[in-house]
Protein backbone atom coordinates (compact mmCIF):
# COMPACT_ATOMS: atom_id res chain seq x y z
CA UNK A 1 0.00 0.00 0.00
CA UNK A 2 1.31 3.06 -0.74
CA UNK A 3 0.79 6.35 1.03
CA UNK A 4 -1.09 8.69 -1.01
CA UNK A 5 0.69 11.92 -2.48
CA UNK A 6 -1.45 13.99 -0.69
CA UNK A 7 -0.74 12.78 2.36
CA UNK A 8 3.11 13.24 1.93
CA UNK A 9 2.39 16.68 0.81
CA UNK A 10 0.29 17.72 3.49
CA UNK A 11 2.97 16.56 6.07
CA UNK A 12 5.97 18.49 4.02
CA UNK A 13 4.15 21.64 4.42
CA UNK A 14 2.90 20.95 8.57
CA UNK A 15 6.69 20.32 8.68
CA UNK A 16 7.82 23.26 7.14
CA UNK A 17 5.17 25.42 9.26
CA UNK A 18 6.21 23.94 12.52
CA UNK A 19 10.37 25.25 11.74
CA UNK A 20 9.05 28.37 10.70
CA UNK A 21 6.99 29.16 13.64
CA UNK A 22 9.71 27.29 16.20
CA UNK A 23 13.07 28.61 14.39
CA UNK A 24 12.35 30.90 12.06
CA UNK A 25 15.73 31.38 11.06
CA UNK A 26 16.12 27.99 9.49
CA UNK A 27 17.77 27.10 6.32
CA UNK A 28 18.08 23.33 6.00
CA UNK A 29 16.98 19.88 7.40
CA UNK A 30 18.30 16.84 6.71
CA UNK A 31 16.08 13.46 7.65
CA UNK A 32 17.90 10.09 8.17
CA UNK A 33 16.30 8.49 10.48
CA UNK A 34 14.38 5.57 8.79
CA UNK A 35 10.97 5.85 10.66
CA UNK A 36 10.56 9.84 10.13
CA UNK A 37 11.96 8.88 6.27
CA UNK A 38 8.94 6.73 5.76
CA UNK A 39 6.82 9.53 7.70
CA UNK A 40 7.27 12.12 4.65
CA UNK A 41 8.17 9.64 1.74
CA UNK A 42 6.21 6.07 2.81
CA UNK A 43 9.13 4.09 1.89
CA UNK A 44 12.26 2.94 4.52
CA UNK A 45 14.97 3.05 2.71
CA UNK A 46 19.33 3.50 3.44
CA UNK A 47 19.24 7.66 2.40
CA UNK A 48 18.90 11.11 3.30
CA UNK A 49 15.91 13.49 2.99
CA UNK A 50 17.00 16.84 2.38
CA UNK A 51 14.73 19.74 2.67
CA UNK A 52 16.20 23.23 2.09
CA UNK A 53 14.02 26.19 3.23
CA UNK A 54 13.21 27.68 -0.03
CA UNK A 55 13.72 24.73 -2.52
CA UNK A 56 12.30 21.56 -3.20
CA UNK A 57 12.80 18.56 -0.96
CA UNK A 58 14.94 15.98 -2.08
CA UNK A 59 14.98 12.22 -1.27
CA UNK A 60 18.08 10.98 -1.84
CA UNK A 61 18.17 6.65 -1.93
CA UNK A 62 21.81 4.66 -1.89
CA UNK A 63 19.37 1.26 -0.89
CA UNK A 64 16.82 0.68 -3.13
CA UNK A 65 16.94 2.72 -5.29
CA UNK A 66 14.52 0.82 -7.32
CA UNK A 67 12.03 -0.29 -4.14
CA UNK A 68 11.80 3.30 -3.50
CA UNK A 69 10.38 4.10 -6.65
CA UNK A 70 8.24 1.18 -6.60
CA UNK A 71 6.66 2.39 -3.05
CA UNK A 72 7.40 5.52 -2.92
CA UNK A 73 5.04 8.90 -4.30
CA UNK A 74 6.81 11.72 -3.34
CA UNK A 75 8.05 14.19 -6.23
CA UNK A 76 12.26 13.97 -6.38
CA UNK A 77 13.91 10.80 -5.49
CA UNK A 78 17.27 10.36 -6.70
CA UNK A 79 19.77 7.59 -6.49
CA UNK A 80 23.55 8.27 -4.64
CA UNK A 81 26.77 6.10 -3.99
CA UNK A 82 27.51 8.28 -0.81
CA UNK A 83 26.73 11.79 0.56
CA UNK A 84 28.86 14.14 -1.67
CA UNK A 85 26.54 12.87 -4.75
CA UNK A 86 23.66 14.76 -2.63
CA UNK A 87 26.32 17.80 -1.24
CA UNK A 88 27.38 18.73 -4.82
CA UNK A 89 23.61 19.64 -5.98
CA UNK A 90 24.74 22.68 -3.83
CA UNK A 91 25.92 26.14 -5.10
CA UNK A 92 26.15 27.56 -2.00
CA UNK A 93 26.44 25.61 2.07
CA UNK A 94 24.05 26.59 4.32
CA UNK A 95 25.55 28.12 7.17
CA UNK A 96 23.37 26.49 9.87
CA UNK A 97 21.42 22.55 9.61
CA UNK A 98 18.88 20.81 11.23
CA UNK A 99 19.36 17.26 12.59
CA UNK A 100 17.43 14.22 14.58
CA UNK A 101 20.03 14.59 17.06
CA UNK A 102 18.41 12.11 19.58
CA UNK A 103 18.87 9.17 16.69
CA UNK A 104 22.07 10.12 14.64
CA UNK A 105 24.99 7.81 15.84
CA UNK A 106 28.45 10.10 15.30
CA UNK A 107 29.80 7.67 12.83
CA UNK A 108 27.06 9.32 10.39
CA UNK A 109 27.25 12.71 12.06
CA UNK A 110 31.17 12.62 10.96
CA UNK A 111 30.80 11.25 7.36
CA UNK A 112 27.71 14.13 6.68
CA UNK A 113 29.88 17.19 8.06
CA UNK A 114 32.56 15.31 5.56
CA UNK A 115 30.44 16.34 3.09
CA UNK A 116 28.29 19.28 4.48
CA UNK A 117 30.75 21.22 5.92
CA UNK A 118 28.18 23.16 7.98
CA UNK A 119 29.51 25.72 10.75
CA UNK A 120 26.15 25.36 13.23
CA UNK A 121 24.16 22.15 13.97
CA UNK A 122 20.55 22.19 15.86
CA UNK A 123 17.92 19.76 16.34
CA UNK A 124 14.88 19.20 14.76
CA UNK A 125 13.96 16.30 17.43
CA UNK A 126 11.08 18.41 18.79
CA UNK A 127 10.17 19.92 15.72
CA UNK A 128 9.28 16.86 14.16
CA UNK A 129 7.60 14.78 16.95
CA UNK A 130 5.42 17.76 17.27
CA UNK A 131 4.14 17.19 13.62
CA UNK A 132 3.64 13.96 14.36
CA UNK A 133 1.65 13.47 17.58
CA UNK A 134 -1.45 14.77 15.03
CA UNK A 135 -2.46 12.40 13.60
CA UNK A 136 -4.44 12.60 10.06
CA UNK A 137 -7.59 10.60 9.00
CA UNK A 138 -5.38 8.70 6.89
CA UNK A 139 -2.99 7.16 9.95
CA UNK A 140 -6.40 7.54 12.11
CA UNK A 141 -7.91 4.57 9.99
CA UNK A 142 -4.51 2.20 10.00
CA UNK A 143 -4.67 2.67 14.38
CA UNK A 144 -8.06 2.19 13.89
CA UNK A 145 -7.47 -1.24 12.55
CA UNK A 146 -4.37 -2.17 14.72
CA UNK A 147 -6.69 -1.08 17.32
CA UNK A 148 -9.16 -3.91 16.37
CA UNK A 149 -6.61 -6.25 15.96
CA UNK A 150 -5.22 -5.68 19.50
CA UNK A 151 -9.13 -5.96 21.21
CA UNK A 152 -9.95 -8.90 19.16
CA UNK A 153 -6.66 -11.24 19.81
CA UNK A 154 -6.19 -10.17 23.74
CA UNK A 155 -10.30 -10.13 24.58
CA UNK A 156 -11.17 -12.98 22.56
CA UNK A 157 -8.51 -15.17 21.26
CA UNK A 158 -5.65 -15.25 23.86
CA UNK A 159 -8.38 -16.87 26.65
CA UNK A 160 -8.57 -19.31 24.21
CA UNK A 161 -5.14 -20.60 24.31
CA UNK A 162 -4.40 -20.05 27.60
CA UNK A 163 -3.45 -23.66 29.82
CA UNK A 164 -1.80 -25.25 32.95
CA UNK A 165 2.22 -25.79 31.58
CA UNK A 166 2.48 -23.07 29.16
CA UNK A 167 5.77 -21.15 29.52
CA UNK A 168 5.47 -16.86 28.94
CA UNK A 169 7.80 -17.52 26.10
CA UNK A 170 5.46 -19.94 24.63
CA UNK A 171 2.66 -18.00 25.42
CA UNK A 172 4.32 -14.86 23.51
CA UNK A 173 4.94 -16.85 20.46
CA UNK A 174 1.58 -18.23 20.14
CA UNK A 175 0.31 -14.36 20.72
CA UNK A 176 2.52 -13.42 17.82
CA UNK A 177 1.39 -15.87 15.64
CA UNK A 178 -2.43 -14.94 16.57
CA UNK A 179 -1.34 -11.30 15.97
CA UNK A 180 -0.31 -12.04 12.65
CA UNK A 181 -2.37 -14.40 11.03
CA UNK A 182 -5.60 -11.11 11.93
CA UNK A 183 -2.85 -8.20 10.21
CA UNK A 184 -0.22 -7.21 12.64
CA UNK A 185 2.66 -6.04 10.55
CA UNK A 186 5.49 -8.33 12.59
CA UNK A 187 7.17 -5.46 14.93
CA UNK A 188 7.06 -2.79 17.87
CA UNK A 189 8.94 0.11 17.11
CA UNK A 190 10.37 2.72 19.42
CA UNK A 191 11.87 5.97 19.41
CA UNK A 192 13.92 5.37 22.45
CA UNK A 193 17.38 4.84 21.77
CA UNK A 194 18.53 1.10 21.49
CA UNK A 195 15.30 -0.17 22.55
CA UNK A 196 14.26 -3.82 20.63
CA UNK A 197 10.98 -5.31 21.61
CA UNK A 198 9.34 -8.45 19.06
CA UNK A 199 5.79 -7.87 21.53
CA UNK A 200 5.69 -6.33 24.92
CA UNK A 201 6.04 -7.76 28.11
CA UNK A 202 3.86 -11.39 29.23
CA UNK A 203 4.88 -12.34 32.55
CA UNK A 204 2.97 -14.76 34.80
CA UNK A 205 2.54 -13.67 38.50
CA UNK A 206 5.66 -11.53 39.70
CA UNK A 207 7.41 -12.03 36.56
CA UNK A 208 5.61 -8.89 35.71
CA UNK A 209 7.45 -7.36 38.90
CA UNK A 210 11.05 -7.84 37.77
CA UNK A 211 13.42 -5.07 36.93
CA UNK A 212 14.11 -4.20 33.54
CA UNK A 213 15.58 -1.27 32.01
CA UNK A 214 12.73 -0.48 29.83
CA UNK A 215 11.00 2.84 31.04
CA UNK A 216 7.58 1.59 31.89
CA UNK A 217 5.58 -0.32 34.85
CA UNK A 218 5.89 -3.70 33.95
CA UNK A 219 8.92 -6.23 34.56
CA UNK A 220 9.80 -9.19 32.53
CA UNK A 221 12.47 -11.73 33.11
CA UNK A 222 12.65 -12.67 29.35
CA UNK A 223 14.32 -15.28 27.31
CA UNK A 224 18.09 -14.41 28.91
CA UNK A 225 20.30 -11.58 29.99
CA UNK A 226 21.33 -11.05 26.98
CA UNK A 227 17.86 -11.10 25.19
CA UNK A 228 14.98 -9.69 28.60
CA UNK A 229 12.24 -9.75 26.05
CA UNK A 230 9.25 -12.04 25.63
CA UNK A 231 8.88 -13.89 28.81
CA UNK A 232 10.71 -17.27 30.39
CA UNK A 233 11.09 -20.48 28.62
CA UNK A 234 10.88 -21.62 32.35
CA UNK A 235 8.32 -19.53 34.21
CA UNK A 236 4.91 -21.95 33.51
CA UNK A 237 1.21 -21.09 34.05
CA UNK A 238 -0.11 -22.13 37.25
CA UNK A 239 -3.32 -22.37 38.75
CA UNK A 240 -4.43 -18.90 40.39
CA UNK A 241 -1.96 -16.99 38.55
CA UNK A 242 -1.92 -13.55 36.92
CA UNK A 243 -1.24 -13.18 33.85
CA UNK A 244 0.04 -9.98 32.50
CA UNK A 245 0.37 -9.30 28.80
CA UNK A 246 1.39 -5.56 27.79
CA UNK A 247 1.95 -5.61 23.99
CA UNK A 248 1.76 -3.46 20.75
CA UNK A 249 0.04 -3.88 17.75
CA UNK A 250 0.45 -2.34 14.28
CA UNK A 251 -0.98 -1.82 10.56
CA UNK A 252 1.25 -0.46 8.01
CA UNK A 253 3.90 1.33 10.33
CA UNK A 254 1.07 2.68 12.77
CA UNK A 255 1.04 1.20 16.69
CA UNK A 256 -1.86 0.71 19.38
CA UNK A 257 -0.70 -0.44 22.90
CA UNK A 258 -3.09 -2.55 24.81
CA UNK A 259 -2.45 -4.03 28.22
CA UNK A 260 -4.56 -7.38 29.19
CA UNK A 261 -4.72 -9.42 32.68
CA UNK A 262 -6.27 -12.32 33.36
CA UNK A 263 -6.83 -14.77 36.33
CA UNK A 264 -6.21 -18.30 35.28
CA UNK A 265 -8.34 -20.95 37.69
CA UNK A 266 -8.62 -19.32 40.44
CA UNK A 267 -9.51 -15.71 42.11
CA UNK A 268 -7.38 -12.68 43.75
CA UNK A 269 -7.87 -10.98 47.25
CA UNK A 270 -10.52 -8.47 47.15
CA UNK A 271 -7.62 -6.06 48.03
CA UNK A 272 -6.08 -6.71 44.58
CA UNK A 273 -9.21 -6.80 42.51
CA UNK A 274 -9.58 -3.28 44.30
CA UNK A 275 -6.32 -1.91 43.44
CA UNK A 276 -6.65 -3.09 39.68
CA UNK A 277 -10.38 -1.42 39.61
CA UNK A 278 -8.59 2.09 40.97
CA UNK A 279 -6.34 1.76 38.12
CA UNK A 280 -9.13 1.07 35.67
CA UNK A 281 -11.30 4.25 37.06
CA UNK A 282 -8.32 6.10 36.76
CA UNK A 283 -7.67 5.36 32.89
CA UNK A 284 -10.93 6.24 32.62
CA UNK A 285 -10.99 9.41 34.17
CA UNK A 286 -8.18 10.52 32.25
CA UNK A 287 -9.87 9.29 29.00
CA UNK A 288 -12.42 12.15 29.63
CA UNK A 289 -10.13 14.69 29.83
CA UNK A 290 -8.83 14.20 26.97
CA UNK A 291 -9.96 16.80 24.76
CA UNK A 292 -8.24 19.40 22.88
CA UNK A 293 -6.73 22.54 25.08
CA UNK A 294 -6.20 20.05 27.64
CA UNK A 295 -2.51 20.71 29.61
CA UNK A 296 -0.84 16.76 29.87
CA UNK A 297 1.20 18.01 32.86
CA UNK A 298 -2.02 19.09 34.63
CA UNK A 299 -4.00 16.36 34.09
CA UNK A 300 -1.15 14.05 35.46
CA UNK A 301 -0.61 16.33 38.92
CA UNK A 302 -5.06 15.90 38.82
CA UNK A 303 -5.06 12.32 38.93
CA UNK A 304 -2.01 11.91 41.30
CA UNK A 305 -3.42 14.91 43.63
CA UNK A 306 -6.60 12.46 44.48
CA UNK A 307 -4.64 9.23 45.63
CA UNK A 308 -3.77 8.37 48.62
CA UNK A 309 -0.38 7.26 49.77
CA UNK A 310 -0.93 3.88 50.28
CA UNK A 311 -2.48 3.46 46.69
CA UNK A 312 0.90 5.59 45.27
CA UNK A 313 3.03 2.62 46.99
CA UNK A 314 4.07 0.98 44.08
CA UNK A 315 1.79 2.96 41.63
CA UNK A 316 3.21 2.83 38.43
CA UNK A 317 5.88 0.67 39.06
CA UNK A 318 7.13 -1.48 41.79
CA UNK A 319 10.05 -0.49 45.09
CA UNK A 320 12.04 1.71 43.75
CA UNK A 321 11.28 1.64 39.71
CA UNK A 322 8.05 3.90 39.70
CA UNK A 323 7.76 5.79 36.38
CA UNK A 324 6.55 9.51 36.23
CA UNK A 325 4.12 8.99 33.48
CA UNK A 326 0.44 8.13 33.12
CA UNK A 327 0.24 7.69 29.31
CA UNK A 328 2.43 8.37 26.31
CA UNK A 329 1.62 9.51 22.57
CA UNK A 330 2.14 6.63 20.53
CA UNK A 331 1.89 6.65 15.87
CA UNK A 332 4.70 5.24 14.00
CA UNK A 333 6.59 4.60 17.37
CA UNK A 334 5.01 3.49 20.77
CA UNK A 335 6.26 5.89 22.41
CA UNK A 336 5.71 9.33 20.87
CA UNK A 337 5.43 12.98 22.18
CA UNK A 338 3.35 14.29 24.12
CA UNK A 339 3.13 12.21 27.49
CA UNK A 340 0.73 12.54 30.15
CA UNK A 341 3.75 13.93 32.75
CA UNK A 342 5.08 16.56 34.72
CA UNK A 343 6.88 19.18 32.04
CA UNK A 344 4.63 18.64 29.31
CA UNK A 345 2.32 22.34 28.96
CA UNK A 346 1.16 22.55 25.72
CA UNK A 347 -2.20 21.87 25.01
CA UNK A 348 -3.68 18.77 23.56
CA UNK A 349 -5.06 18.77 20.09
CA UNK A 350 -7.77 16.94 17.70
CA UNK A 351 -6.01 14.11 16.33
CA UNK A 352 -3.73 13.19 19.02
CA UNK A 353 -3.62 9.62 20.06
CA UNK A 354 -2.55 8.39 23.87
CA UNK A 355 -2.09 5.08 25.36
CA UNK A 356 -3.03 5.59 29.05
CA UNK A 357 -1.72 2.99 30.83
CA UNK A 358 -2.63 3.35 35.31
CA UNK A 359 -0.83 0.26 36.80
CA UNK A 360 -0.09 -0.89 39.91
CA UNK A 361 2.59 -3.52 41.16
CA UNK A 362 1.22 -6.00 44.16
CA UNK A 363 4.00 -7.94 46.13
CA UNK A 364 3.33 -11.91 45.84
CA UNK A 365 0.60 -11.13 42.97
CA UNK A 366 2.09 -9.04 40.06
CA UNK A 367 1.17 -6.39 37.76
CA UNK A 368 -2.28 -4.88 37.98
CA UNK A 369 -3.64 -2.30 35.88
CA UNK A 370 -5.05 -1.63 32.31
CA UNK A 371 -3.65 0.03 29.28
CA UNK A 372 -5.68 1.03 25.58
CA UNK A 373 -4.95 4.10 23.36
CA UNK A 374 -7.55 6.94 22.77
CA UNK A 375 -7.83 9.37 20.41
CA UNK A 376 -8.30 12.92 21.92
CA UNK A 377 -11.77 14.23 20.69
CA UNK A 378 -13.75 16.99 22.04
CA UNK A 379 -16.12 14.91 23.75
CA UNK A 380 -12.90 12.83 25.70
CA UNK A 381 -10.64 10.03 24.80
CA UNK A 382 -11.99 7.72 22.52
CA UNK A 383 -10.87 4.27 22.60
CA UNK A 384 -9.76 2.23 19.96
CA UNK A 385 -8.76 -0.95 21.66
CA UNK A 386 -11.77 -2.05 23.16
CA UNK A 387 -12.83 -1.25 26.83
CA UNK A 388 -12.67 -4.43 28.54
CA UNK A 389 -11.74 -3.82 32.22
CA UNK A 390 -9.50 -7.03 32.82
CA UNK A 391 -8.32 -9.40 35.02
CA UNK A 392 -10.60 -11.69 32.94
CA UNK A 393 -11.29 -15.26 34.72
CA UNK A 394 -10.18 -18.30 32.89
Amino acid sequence: MQVPDYELQMRMTRFRDQMDEISPSWEIAIFVGKINLYYFTGTIQEGMLIVPRNDEAIFWVKRSFERAQDESLFPVIRQMNSYKDAAHTFKHMPHTVFLEMEIMPMAMYQRIIKHFPFAEVKPLDFQINSVRAIKSDFELNLMEQAGAIHQRVLEIRVPRILHAGISEAGLASDIYSLMIEEGHHGVVRFGMFDTEMVLGHIAFGESSLYPTSFNGPGGNYGLSPAVPSLGSRLRKLNKGDLIFVDIGCGVDGYHTDKTMTYIFNGSLPPEVVYSHQQCVDIQNEIASMLIPGAIPSEIYNTIIKKQKPEFLENFMGFGNRQVRFLGHGIGLTIDELPVIAPGFDEPLQKGMVFALEPKKGIEKVGMVGIENTFVVTPDGGRSITGAHPGLLKI
